[in-house]
């Protein structure tokens, strides 16, 4: 990939105190924004999105929506590891203007902060809303109203934001906004511990993926993300998943994504997260042509002061050497 290519991917996919990167070949560009068709559309004229949803709501009579599998019949008022029943509980909802820059383009990442989180990290930057659970209830045609407001507020694409818990809910809300005019892409903002029977469950309704890939070794994940032992494993398996249904990012000619994965990586101190072997798996793994961020804005929230190797932001040793392996890797 040539010098002048490269600068394009990382200018348009970075994002504050990060490096978005983008290894081997370009990402690919339609040629008119409104060439583009979400896939879910397709799934509702064949009937079968209404299909997808009833498939995902019978989970919750013995939750196991995540890997955590705590089996509860959230259908009754039961709750598991995310405390959440089968009612949905929304934070905020508004366009965003600080995601990754072909989500954000001029009018923003149009998000819905969903309540509650299955993977429940000590350091977690959001934990009133995904620890506490702030936020109210509300019926599946409120959040099919925030899809449509978000339309038309100009938003480029509704984020789902930890959307893990609450799948079926969501497929739901988006039945009922179709029916009333939504076309807007959208975007699986998940931290990476999806249920892989889930993820292929959507197949054909999100358009683009964005997860998150925390650690590479299980036992550091399961003391900073409430006993996940095997995240490395689920997530791997769930992200390559989303690469074989949405491929590599595709922008308009605006710049503007309309399909495919960005994989998030938040450089943790001590290199807990496993950064050197994530960007080496990216490369081998997955295609050359993956978009990923780098993060560099780790700060120590909520109980990461209870573990001092977490007590710290990142020193500017750690976040050079992380772009070093990104380099070695063939990511930059």
């Amino acid at each position: 990939m040539g010098p002048s290519r490269r600068r394009f991917l990382h200018d348009s996919l970075a994002t504050v105190g990060g490096l978005a990167l983008a290894a081997g070949r370009a990402t690919g560009a339609s040629s008119h924004p409104e060439d583009h068709e979400p896939a879910y559309l397709r799934l509702a004229r064949q009937g079968r999105l209404r299909e997808v949803e009833r498939q995902l709501r019978e989970i919750l009579a013995a939750c196991r929506l995540c890997p955590r599998s705590c089996g509860i019949d959230r259908r009754k008022g039961k709750t598991g590891v995310c405390s959440s029943t089968a009612r949905l509980k929304v934070a905020s909802h508004g366009p965003h203007f600080g995601e990754e820059r072909p989500l954000v383009g001029s009018g923003g990442s149009g998000t819905i902060f969903f309540s509650n989180c299955n993977l429940l990290c000590c350091y977690c930057q959001n934990w009133e809303i995904n620890h506490r659970g702030d936020g109210r209830v509300v019926g599946e045609m409120d959040v099919a109203d925030m899809m449509l407001d978000l339309q038309r507020k100009g938003c480029h694409n509704v984020n789902l934001v930890t959307p893990t818990h609450v799948a079926p809910q969501i497929v739901g809300a988006l039945c009922c906004a179709v029916d009333r005019g939504f076309r807007l892409p959208l975007v699986y903002n998940t931290g990476g511990y999806d249920s892989l029977d889930v993820i292929r469950a959507l197949d054909g309704i999100v358009d683009i993926y964005l997860p998150d890939f925390k650690y590479q070794d299980g036992a550091l994940a399961a003391k900073y993300s409430s006993g996940a032992a095997d995240y490395p494993e689920v997530a791997a398996a769930a992200i390559k998943e989303m690469h074989r249904q949405v491929g590599t990012l595709i922008v308009d000619r605006r710049g503007i994504a309309t399909r495919g994965l960005i994989i998030r990586h938040l450089v943790l101190p001590h290199n807990i997260g496993g950064t050197d072997r994530f960007v080496r798996w990216v490369a081998t793994e997955l295609s050359p042509d993956t978009c990923v961020n780098i993060m560099r804005q780790y700060r120590p929230e909520h109980r990461a002061r209870d573990y001092p190797e977490l007590s710290r932001r990142l020193t500017s040793e750690e976040w050079e050497q992380a772009v070093a392996w990104a380099r070695a890797a063939g990511l930059a």
